[in-house]
């Protein structure tokens, strides 16, 4: 009997996910191809509002399968029509640009399916009209939300595979031909995404890249991509849509181990772990050591439902995607320097002409300690005896105090505070406007030893966006603290947080609401009624209602739930 592990990857638990929790808002431009699997998940999650595109013999086919949707071939209607908040994009590639940039211009959050366009200046124009227009641009790079791939990157930040040495991707298949895009452009880009997230969120010193075209003249049917970190890791991509067989097939290699990820098979068998793959004899001769398999137990989610849910609660919490403009700008760089290795033969291509304009520098105090693959936003600041650490993600406009340690492969929105002594694990993940009071404490491991290595047992600990954690408060390990609660100092938690929670004390109890500006709301803790309660922010004047033991805020309550709000003022 082969072993097999659990993975530690978390389901996120304040997030959309079903229709009854969606208003119907968002336009998908483009039905073909893959337009129809992303009109299949947004329509079964209630946000399908209208399907546009050009072809009036598919829209009269989508009549008939979504009835109760609005069709049309006109886009400029989509972009006047106020219902519609955000657009949904899956045209052709050498559109995506005009297409993108006509929607945010138009006030609304977008989702681009890969590429995000064929030029890196381009790509930068769309994130600059998303942040002056304050709007969500994102990038369908859909591996980054296959639980193998979050797993797989939980595994490798936990230290479990030791020093990283190279990374291999296959992608083959026969078809489906195209002529309006290569090989390259066509298949590459979900693992270019993966690569250069597990590379630690940069981009290669530089790429060559080979291929030959036989089916339509000038379109490589086949290409050989290898790209050269700046840490010694190297990573080849072999993509082919004229082969005999189907392979996705991600494997990394480490130091202390390897991990396959096979997306063509059953999902106990997609991600499988190699350790100790060479043994020493005598201390001198490296041999090769035949482990058995160990076969990671993964959630069965569909990785593109995954992905809508994703753009859909960035949508709703306002909070930057995962696979955002700027890592869509990274992955179309590495994309356009493999095209131009391509173009000439297999030369060797330096990132430096490709790389997006660098951002504003952020400011660390010459006591502080930056490791070289620490990814930080403009206009963070760092001060003084801090230290963050390898492959760790820190947004723009953060604030690191004194003795701060931001530990490898953590993550970090933007707008956090972070006062001072104060340590961020590994597993933690920091939403947008975070709060941390000084001297608060993190625990990333249920049951520590000194004598026992447990760097493979990290458990994920996630706080949403706008939550506060007050001094000297402790959160155990593997808690998720809900959006805008609010943990009173010296608290100890040891169950996850609801949404707008205050809680105080050891064990931390919720004694009360919390509005988003930071005001208490005059509610009770708990409503025994099928009716709901209402109470408004002494600030704002924003709206909540309290439903059960679950606070809603105003922006939450949706088309289906109008009479929740005609019980609360009657």
């Amino acid at each position: 009997m082969l072993p097999i592990i659990q993975s530690k990857h978390y389901n996120v638990v304040n997030k959309i996910n079903s229709r009854d929790s969606v208003v119907k808002t968002v336009a998908l431009l483009g039905a073909g191809r893959w337009g129809k699997n992303l009109a299949r998940n947004f329509y079964s999650l209630g946000a399908l509002h209208t399907l546009c595109d050009p072809n009036e013999a598919l829209l009269d086919h989508y009549q008939k399968i979504y009835p109760d949707i609005h069709l049309t071939s006109n886009y400029t209607s989509v972009l006047a029509n106020d219902a519609i908040k955000q657009v949904v994009i899956a045209s052709p590639a050498p559109l995506h640009f005009s297409l993108a940039k006509q929607a945010l211009e138009s006030g609304k959050d977008v989702y681009v399916e890969k590429p995000l366009c064929l030029d890196v200046k381009e790509g930068e124009e769309l994130i600059k009209i998303a942040d002056k227009k304050g709007k969500i641009l994102m990038v369908g790079h859909i591996l980054q939300y296959h639980s193998a791939v979050k797993t797989l990157k939980e595994i490798i930040a936990g230290g479990e595979l030791g020093k990283l040495h190279y990374i291999a991707s296959n992608r083959l298949n026969l078809g489906s031909f195209r002529v309006e895009e290569n090989a390259l452009w066509n298949f590459a880009p979900h693992d270019i995404s993966v690569i250069l997230s597990i590379a630690g969120h940069v981009l290669p010193e530089d790429i060559t890249c080979t291929g030959g075209a036989y089916i339509s003249e000038g379109v490589a049917d086949t290409t050989m991509t290898t790209m050269r970190f700046n840490n010694d890791l190297r990573a080849h991509i072999y993509v082919s849509w004229l082969h005999p067989f189907k392979e996705q097939k991600l494997i990394v290699i480490g130091s202390n181990g390897m991990a396959v990820f096979d997306d063509t098979k059953p999902w106990e068998e997609k991600l499988v772990l190699y350790r100790n793959h060479v043994k020493w004899s005598g201390g001198t001769f490296p041999e090769a050591n035949q482990c058995p398999p160990e076969y990671v137990k993964l959630p069965q989610e569909e990785p593109l439902k995954e992905e809508c849910l994703h753009f859909l609660n960035c949508c709703r919490d306002r909070i930057t995607p995962k696979t955002d403009g700027k890592e869509g700008v990274r992955v179309l760089s590495v994309l356009q320097a493999a095209q131009e290795s391509l173009a000439k033969d297999g030369i060797k291509v330096s990132l430096n002409d490709y790389k997006a304009s660098k951002p504003a520098s952020y400011y660390a105090h010459p006591t502080a300690v930056i490791e070289k693959t620490a990814n930080i936003g403009a206009n963070t600041k760092i001060w003084h005896f801090s230290h963050v650490m390898e492959e760790t993600v820190i947004g723009e406009n953060c604030n690191m105090g004194q003795n701060v340690v931001i530990s490898p492969g953590t993550v970090i929105g933007n707008r956090v505070k972070i006062q001072n002594n104060v340590s961020v694990y590994t597993g933690v993940t920091l939403e947008d406007d975070v709060f941390l009071g000084p001297s608060m404490v993190f625990t990333n491991i249920k049951n520590p030893r000194s004598e026992i290595v447990r760097k493979k047992e990290y458990i994920a600990t996630y706080v949403r966006k706008g939550a506060t954690i007050g001094a000297n408060a402790t959160i155990l390990a593997g808690i998720e603290i809900g959006r805008y609660a609010f943990i009173g100092a010296g608290s100890v938690v040891t169950k996850s947080v609801k949404p707008f929670s205050i809680v105080v004390g050891n064990p931390a109890k919720a004694i009360g609401w919390m509005s988003q500006y930071g005001e208490k709301l005059d509610l009770p803790v708990e409503n025994d009624s099928p009716i709901p309660l209402r109470a408004a922010c002494p600030k704002t004047n924003e709206r909540y209602y309290l439903l059960g033991n679950s606070l809603l805020s105003e922006d939450e309550i949706t088309e289906n739930e109008q009479e929740l709000q005609e019980m609360a003022k009657n």
